[in-house]
């Protein structure tokens, strides 16, 4: 009888044994991945038939039982991206789906140039795909609490990094970015550019096209006087980079004259002042040598001839003709060296 006792006891020890073996031992594989998604409104059995075809795990009949007894069910599967780690236990990722411990995506703005750009950047991201973003972006309705319109909804994006979970709506994705314009542009900031007649979308505009326009620190001050001083007297911007983004046509190296008569709105050749929004999403750095650029005479500015993506800034049209020649001869001799060499054997 003992013996027989022994057995059972054994046996129940064994059976204990595995039963935490399988519950709080390794159980999940990462061979697809390293995130699970659950999309929005995914139903429960279809979740769970997943970890089993994208190989997250082996079955689902351990998952059954201490989802059961953790109380993860139907109605409590949350939606999000998740990371699931290899050897992970059945009772580690019970605990984490229930408890919808989301892993955070960090959406990185850079410069955009578009709504489209920024559509597509979110819609590799998260849940919602890149047309409901575009959709949001170009409903003037949905735009109207943020005081901004379709044009103009870009100058609410201010490059930075922003932390959201997977599953966010596209006006959530915006309320954050807006929340954080609105912080970038504290009263200071928003007296400099009442200083210089601007709006904070003026000049956030305006910084998008000096972004554009070079790479060169020193310049952007000085370029922004420069557009200052033509809006002040009337005069058209003639600016280039909104030449490229009339035409959608990133890629131009030069601006030819057959390219000034595109007809569009951004066509600060063929319209006096500034385009109705900005043209790509300047630096912090940019907007605020805007909100600092000294006071000049300065009317024109153009490329050095030397290449070393400086300008040269002038007061009048007579001296901008003479250093615009020079590099404008620079770049036809370049562009004969190119050709000679496309056509040498």
């Amino acid at each position: 009888m003992k013996k027989i006792i022994s057995i059972i006891f054994l046996a129940l020890i064994l059976a204990a044994l595995f039963a935490g073996w399988k519950v709080f031992g390794p159980a999940v594989s990462t061979s697809h991945g390293d995130y699970l998604y659950i999309r929005t409104g995914e139903n429960f059995e279809g979740f769970k038939d997943s970890l089993v075809s994208q190989k997250y795990l082996g079955g689902t009949s351990w998952f059954n039982m201490v989802s059961g007894v953790m109380g993860f069910k139907p109605e409590t599967i949350k939606a999000g991206k998740y990371k699931v780690k290899k050897g992970m236990s059945l009772f580690s990722l019970v605990r984490m789906l229930k408890n919808g411990r989301q892993t955070p995506v960090n959406l990185v703005i850079t410069k955009l140039r578009t709504k489209e750009d920024f559509a597509g950047k979110a819609g590799r991201m998260f849940e919602c795909d890149s047309v409901q973003v575009i959709n949001f972006l170009n409903n003037d309705d949905s735009l109207k609490k943020y005081s901004l319109d379709t044009n103009t909804v870009m100058a609410a994006v201010v490059p930075d990094t922003y932390t959201y979970f997977w599953n966010i709506t596209p006006d959530k994705i915006f309320r954050k970015i807006f929340d954080n314009s609105q912080k970038f542009w504290n009263d200071e900031r928003k007296k400099k550019a009442t200083d210089h007649g601007l709006t904070p979308v003026q000049a956030y505009t305006l910084a998008s096209i000096i972004e554009e326009e070079t790479n060169s620190k020193t310049d952007k001050p000085n370029i922004a006087s420069v557009y200052l001083n033509r809006m002040e007297k009337g005069m058209p911007l003639q600016a280039d980079p909104t030449i490229k983004f009339a035409l959608k046509d990133f890629g131009l190296k030069r601006i030819y004259e057959k390219y000034l008569f595109v007809e569009s709105p951004y066509n600060t050749y063929q319209n006096k002042g500034l385009p109705p929004g900005p043209i790509c999403t300047p630096s912090r750095e940019t907007i605020d040598e805007v909100l600092d650029s000294p006071k000049t005479d300065y009317l024109y500015f153009v490329a050095k001839s030397d290449l070393s993506g400086n300008s040269v800034f002038t007061t009048n049209f007579k001296d901008h003709m003479k250093y615009a020649r020079e590099y404008q001869e620079v770049l036809n001799k370049l562009d004969s060296q190119n050709k000679a060499k496309q056509g040498a054997p």
